[in-house]
């Protein structure tokens, strides 16, 4: 089932923050994918109080990336942690990871960062949260 295109809502430390999840690939010659990227992109809300944070996880070894067999959302390590990054609770945990290595929410500019350096910490957290 296709996830919903429009943005989502989530309340973190007292602040809204709306977020979405891409999916982007190169099409080689014979219809295979290349250099898949899943980008999680955080918006603090209200408009104009901060740029977005973009959590991008690329393709590579040892990782795997949402899509056949593996849900649309799911990014992992192939022997490690993984994320649903469609589940709320897992992108409260990528934030709170981002925030913990030095990412402000009231920051003007738009912020890219890895997210593979994020993943074990924010899995670990997502573990432990109580329910």
């Amino acid at each position: 089932m296709p996830r919903p295109k429009k943005p989502r809502r989530l309340v973190a430390d007292g602040r809204v923050y709306l977020w979405t999840l891409r999916h982007s690939h190169r099409v080689l010659d014979g219809g295979r994918s290349a250099d898949c990227r899943g980008t999680l992109t955080l918006y603090p809300q209200p408009a104009g109080t901060g740029g977005p944070l973009r959590i991008v996880f690329a393709e590579g070894p040892g990782r795997y990336m949402g899509g056949f067999p593996m849900g649309s959302g799911d990014v992992g390590y192939v022997r490690g942690a993984s994320l649903n990054l469609h589940e709320p609770g897992a992108v409260r945990a990528l934030l709170d990871a981002a925030s913990a290595r030095g990412w402000q929410p009231g920051e003007r500019r738009a912020v890219e960062v890895d997210g593979w350096p994020l993943l074990e910490a924010a899995a670990a957290a997502r573990d432990h949260r109580p329910l």
